[in-house]
Order: structure tokens, then sequence, then C-alpha cells
């Protein structure tokens, strides 16, 4: 028969085993995140929405921002269900990574030949519209996500991140952190003519 004190001993190991296992159960859960950020392949992170249709969310539009003395318009997710593949990246000034994507989305846009749809996130307008103006715009419609909650609706880890989405709207394709050219050949066009082909009527 167990002592006071021993039963006491056995009940603080039992409180602290509580305590412990969810804290190893996020220590992993974090240094796989971590190794497909840093080590391994960061467009390999889950995504539960592939193959759902994008999330119910609107971007109202960039405050300012003109295309051909014209305001650019923001986007909801109904916009994208355009009977063809479309891209939605998210990006924000402040983000390093971001600028040096720039260049590679508005190739992306050249050699798909599909509308881009950016998200700018948590941002200054003036920024944003500078950030654009140097770098390029590649997006038929720049919608802003000034709190965060639509990044949080499309699951985004960070910026930048690029979505392919097929003709009725649906994601088939999500790359976490800049895109690359070796990116853009392995995989982002691929998605594209995949999503391209399927929305192809048979025959055809």
């Amino acid at each position: 028969m167990q002592s006071p004190a021993d039963e006491a001993q056995a009940k603080r190991k039992r409180g602290l085993g509580w305590v412990i296992a969810p804290l190893i159960v996020f220590g992993a859960l974090v240094a796989v995140f971590a190794f497909a950020l840093q080590g391994g392949d960061p467009s390999r992170l889950p995504s539960a929405l592939i193959g759902k249709p994008a999330p119910a969310t609107e971007f109202p539009a960039l405050e300012g921002l003109l295309a051909d003395e014209k305001p650019v318009s923001g986007f909801a997710s109904k916009d994208l269900a355009t009977g063809q593949p479309v891209i939605v990246n998210f990006w924000a000034s402040w983000c390093i990574p971001c600028a040096e994507e720039q260049p590679l989305l508005l190739d992306l846009q050249r050699r798909s030949g599909v509308a881009l749809y950016g998200v700018n996130y948590k941002d200054d307008p003036v920024a944003a519209r500078r950030f654009l103006g140097r770098y390029g715009n590649p997006f038929t419609a720049v919608g802003t996500d000034a709190k965060g909650r639509g990044a949080i609706e499309w699951g985004v880890y960070g910026m930048p991140e690029t979505f392919v989405l097929n003709g009725k709207g649906e994601i088939v394709f999500k790359h976490v952190g800049p895109i690359s050219q070796a990116s853009i050949a392995s995989k982002l066009m691929p998605a594209i003519e995949r999503a391209r082909s399927a929305a192809q009527p048979a025959g055809n």
C-alpha cells in the first residue's frame, strides 16, 4: 500500500504528463513545418483546401491603385470561377521574398496567359502602390486583406504564397514561399496545364 507521500508524488507525475504530452506534440509539428520551410520543399506543406472551392472571401480594392488611368478592382472568391485557370498570389510590400518573386510573377503571367489575382496582406496602401510601381504589376485585380482574416481562411502560412485554381474556382495547387524559375517549370506550369486540360470538353 502506497504511503500518502508516494500517492502525492504519483499524482504530480501524472499531472506533469498531461502538461508535457501536448508540448511534445506541438514541438513535433513545429519541427515538421520548420523542415518543410527551411530544409525541404515548402510547397509540400499540407493544405486541406486542395480540390475544394476557394474559401468564401472578399478582398476590397487597393486604395488609389490605377492601371491605364483607371482604378484597379478588388475581387471576391466568386470572381475566380472564370471557366479558365487563374492564379491567386498573397504578397506584401514589407516582404523581401515578395520583391524577389515579383519579376517571376510577371514572367509566369506572360508564359501561362492566365489571369493573376493579388492579395495585399496587412500592408500600407501607399507602400503597396509603391511596390507595384517599382517591381511591376502582373495582376488583373488587386485585393487587400488588411486584418489577415482572408489569409487565415485560405490557410496561408506566410508571405508570399501562390495558388492555382481551375475553371470552377477550386484550388488545385498551392506553392508556399517565393516561386522560382525551377518551380514555374516543374510545378506551376504543369498545374496550370492540367487545370486547363480539365476545363476543355472531351474530344477537343
